[in-house]
């Protein structure tokens, strides 16, 4: 989710708004500060009486995504996952005209606080995946929050996970070493999937891309706090976590699968990528995961760009996205096993 600080004029510095009483915040990089400036307000900060306009908008979205898509010449495939409780959730496997069966294939999980967002949520992220590896790309439409609060939404990826075990076979699929990836609420679902699949004996993992991920409920971190208005602010976060954790927000054990900050243990995790900005509400709790996975001996790579705000990324004409993309791209590189000569050479 990226809602715009209606608060801050063009132009002016994070530091000098800061409410009196709030933490000093870093700045915006100069060229992020200007996309901010450019973009027309939105609701911020969204509630929970927001939630069906901005559905709606969402669905309107993932039909122009849908479009966009085959008109690039890619293949969808919708496929049926049966879930734990009964449900029967769409999942689409989306692969370009240079799939083979060394294709890697990459389990994404979409954004949106919990609350929000379709599986064609920034669908031009993993296009690109699509392009460049010529990967094969699951996503699942994981049931929201609140109307279906923990543990659905995680077991929901979850069954989505295991049916790419099961039946990816049959759809010329090898499962054998997934990367889950995800994207803000998507990447805290992609953390919970690797803690479950690990717990449960699931599918073998290449790795976990956690793209600016929604990983800790307990706001303890200064980020959490620092962050009171702009994009996907500290206000948005809470209501998000209220609206995923429903009765247990209200005192009750919190488990690792719905947090995933709040794990014990670290070890036997696949290699690990976090990117985050400075100038964000994640900013700490994704550099105290990276710091948990270091200390169980495990593999990590965490970047926080200087400046950048939640989604800041996706402006791939700034200097900071493209370093960003850079870095994201060596590491899938390495973890894929991709040395620049495409799988149907």
């Amino acid at each position: 989710m990226s809602d715009i600080d209606t608060t801050r004029p063009p132009g002016s510095s994070s530091v000098s708004t800061r409410a009196a009483g709030h933490p000093p915040v870093p700045p915006y990089d100069p060229e992020l500060e200007a996309v901010l400036a450019a973009m027309h307000p939105t609701i911020s900060p969204i509630t929970l009486a927001d939630l069906p306009t901005v559905r709606a908008e969402d669905r309107r979205m993932a039909g122009e995504a849908v479009q966009r898509l085959a008109q690039r010449g890619f293949t969808l495939t919708e496929v049926t996952v049966d879930t734990a409780d009964g449900a029967q959730l769409p999942m689409t496997l989306i692969q370009g005209p240079h799939t083979t069966p060394r294709s890697p294939l990459i389990y994404y999980i979409h954004g949106g606080g919990m609350m929000l967002g379709t599986r064609w949520s920034s669908y031009e992220t993993f296009a690109e995946w699509i392009d460049r590896y010529g990967a094969v790309v699951a996503t699942v439409e994981y049931r929201l929050a609140p109307e279906h609060p923990y543990p659905t939404p995680q077991e929901d990826c979850y069954s989505g996970l295991a049916w790419l075990r099961e039946h990816g076979p049959e759809y010329g699929l090898a499962p054998d070493k997934v990367l889950v990836a995800g994207i803000s609420a998507g990447g805290g679902l992609a953390a919970s999937v690797t803690l479950m699949a690990r717990s449960r004996g699931g599918p073998s993992l290449a790795g976990q891309l956690l793209l600016g991920p929604m990983l800790d409920d307990r706001a303890v971190t200064a980020s959490s706090r620092q962050f009171t208005t702009g994009l996907w602010n500290s206000s948005e976060n809470a209501t998000g976590w209220r609206a995923l954790l429903g009765r247990l927000a209200a005192g009750e054990h919190v488990p690792a699968t719905a947090a995933p900050a709040r794990n014990a243990d670290f070890t036997d995790l696949p290699p690990t990528y976090i990117e985050v900005g400075s100038a964000e509400v994640f900013r700490d709790e994704c550099a105290a995961y990276a710091t948990r996975i270091w200390e169980a001996g495990g593999q990590a790579e965490l970047h926080v760009w200087a400046g950048g705000f939640h989604g800041f990324d996706t402006h791939a004409h700034t200097s900071v996205a493209q370093a960003a993309l850079e870095a994201r791209y060596s590491w899938m590189n390495r973890t894929l096993g991709f040395t620049g000569v495409h799988p149907s050479a």
